[in-house]
């Protein structure tokens, strides 16, 4: 029975491999079930400590942060080909240049706590991105920079409020070390709104 729970998680994480970008499913949920089961293995048989190494709040700040990152990159690349302001182009490309990084650090952190991040946005994700995929020209800017400004200040807030509730001391020092970047990321954006008006 104990070892039941490991057995789910990898069966659950054997299916987020094999999913891709089946439109069914939602690569976040599957990594917050996947970590979910991790952590309950390792609360039932001490023996399965090294299933995951941090607690469930922990990994759940994790894989909405992945979440939320793989969106900025997608959204910024989008960017460089629908953006007709410049600025708009500039903050899209400075996105994919610091969130890839801020990805690749979370990613690196994910591994050595074996978190199992998602790989594709979620599905709230990806209809926000399908939904700033239809708008062209200015419209585009606009939904774009009204949709960073929203994204940053929640990304902030969530930020802010993950600092007292995760215990792992690694991904307070994620935290630490990436919110000043989020913050700058939301000045900018909007002086760029400032700008536009």
């Amino acid at each position: 029975m104990k070892k039941s729970n490991y057995f789910i998680a990898a069966i659950v994480l054997g299916m987020l491999s094999s999913c891709g970008n089946n439109a069914q499913t939602d690569s976040k949920d599957l990594a917050d079930s996947v970590n979910e089961a991790k952590v309950d293995s390792v609360e039932s048989d001490t023996a399965q400590l090294s299933a995951i190494a941090v607690g469930e709040e922990d990994a759940e700040f994790a894989t909405d942060a992945a979440d939320g990152g793989l969106l900025e990159v997608e959204l910024g690349t989008l960017t460089q080909t629908k953006a007709l302001d410049a600025k708009v182009k500039e903050f899209g490309k400075m996105m994919v240049d610091d969130h890839s990084k801020i990805n690749e650090e979370l990613k690196t952190l994910a591994q050595s706590k074996k978190i199992t991040l998602p790989t594709t946005l979620s599905k709230d994700k990806q209809q926000l991105k399908d939904d700033l995929s239809k708008k062209i020209g200015k419209d585009f800017d606009k939904a774009y920079v009204d949709l960073m400004i929203k994204d940053h200040k929640n990304d902030v807030k969530e930020f802010e409020e993950a600092m007292n509730k995760v215990k792992d001391p690694d991904v307070k020092a994620f935290i630490v070390k990436t919110l000043p970047t989020l913050k700058a990321h939301l000045g900018h954006i909007e002086g760029i709104e400032k700008q536009r008006k």
